[in-house]
């Protein structure tokens, strides 16, 4: 087992990346808050897109909110990142609405869940209903969407599915979304088998072990979790795009903005942060809000660390952390003799408590095979120190449960 100082050495996940390039003045900063627009486009591995470094996340987009999206298209936003089940479909009308006219100056995502025993007729049927809400007559990449089953990948019907929709010229690129407990053992199964063109993960700088160790208990998370930043440089290896999305570790922008200083704020930091990584393409987030998202491209074109960043992150750190589920460390699994999705379901309190969206949270959460009833009538014990990151999982899985059922 590598040291911590070893392992920072190698640069996987860490400042160290950001560290090794030279932090820019903060009036650089301001000057990059101004222009608030896409300032960096980078190709997307092997399928030879050129996608924006920040990029447009729907999965709160409603009917009557098109200017969002006309906003960011004016901002220089062109990667889109949809699914068919994002607010009922309302997400993929919208985006229709507005870019059935701009159809070759912009990239479209869209996801589905497509399970291990899912028929290629399905997902088709998926398929073709997202293309009818886009007004569109194919996807640039189309993504089998919170994967955390390596049977989900190998169902063979996915594979006919894609193949059948890719000579019908209904996608271009296939690929896997993932943010839960078993994140890279699926992306070490897809890249084994050459399986996907584009992942999109989840990545923040809260897995940076430098970051967490002055606000834990000891425990040595470099250990626990040392594995996704493997996988991304393996991705890079064979040239298959990585996009990360959950870059704000619960996005609690509010709780920053006392501490946010000469027009540079959090959410800037931890976009600066993630794009800083080598093995990193682009990021999308969640863009609710002409203002947000002028403020998220002040970080575009940005590939370190500013002056400032780093004491806003760990502020961020420090007042969240003991809140916040790390999905993809995984060793609370197994913890609950009921068989309780602990991770899934701290995740979608964080759609609720953090991302402010109850709609979302109790949607996502309905999607869950099993859900955190049992936890109701539960002592707490078989989970008490199931989490190596300190988190008391009993004290929030049955109230989850009570606002979310």
């Amino acid at each position: 087992m590598k040291s911590r100082r070893q392992f920072l050495k190698v640069g996987v996940v860490g400042t160290g990346a950001a560290a090794m390039t030279p932090v820019l003045p903060q009036a650089a900063v301001r000057d990059a808050d101004a222009a608030n627009r896409v300032r960096r486009y980078v190709t997307l591995g092997r399928t030879g897109l050129k996608m924006s470094d920040v990029s447009f996340g729907s999965s709160r987009l409603r009917l009557g909110e098109e200017d969002l999206v006309r906003h960011a298209l004016g901002k220089g936003v062109n990667y889109f990142d949809t699914a068919e089940g994002y607010t009922g479909g309302e997400s993929e009308r919208v985006l229709g609405n507005v870019l059935k006219g701009q159809r070759e100056r912009v990239i479209i995502a869209s996801k589905t869940v497509a399970s291990a025993s899912a028929s290629k007729e399905r997902i088709m049927g998926e398929l073709e209903g997202s293309l009818r809400r886009l007004q569109t007559d194919h996807v640039d990449i189309y993504f089998n969407h919170a994967v955390n089953d390596v049977a989900r990948l190998d169902n063979p019907e996915w594979f006919e599915f894609c193949e059948r929709a890719k000579q019908q010229g209904k996608i271009r690129f296939t690929g896997m979304s993932g943010h839960a407990g078993r994140l890279v053992e699926c992306l070490d199964h897809a890249f084994d088998k050459d399986m996907v063109d584009v992942v999109l993960v989840s990545l923040n700088f809260g897995q940076d072990p430098e970051f967490h160790e002055r606000f834990t208990r000891g425990f040595d998370l470099v250990a626990r979790h040392p594995q996704l930043p493997r996988a991304l440089r393996r991705a890079k290896q064979l040239d298959v795009g990585v996009v990360a999305m959950k870059c704000l570790m619960g996005a609690r922008l509010n709780d920053m903005r006392p501490y946010e200083r000469d027009g540079a704020s959090f959410a800037q930091a931890a976009f600066r942060w993630t794009l800083s990584q080598p093995n990193v393409d682009a990021l999308v987030i969640s863009m609710t809000s002409t203002a947000k998202i002028d403020e998220f491209l002040g970080a575009s074109a940005w590939q370190s660390l500013a002056a400032g960043d780093a004491a806003l992150l760990h502020r961020y750190a420090a007042l969240n952390g003991a809140s916040y589920c790390q999905q993809g460390c995984n060793d609370c699994a197994g913890a609950c003799p009921f068989d309780v999705p602990i991770s899934d379901v701290l995740r979608t309190r964080m759609y609720a408590t953090d991302y402010q969206d109850l709609d979302f949270a109790r949607r996502e959460y309905a999607q869950l095979e099993v859900n955190a009833s049992a936890c109701l009538g539960c002592s707490g014990a078989p989970c008490q120190d199931a989490c190596s990151h300190g988190l008391s999982i009993a004290e929030l899985c049955a109230p989850t449960h009570r606002m979310l059922a």
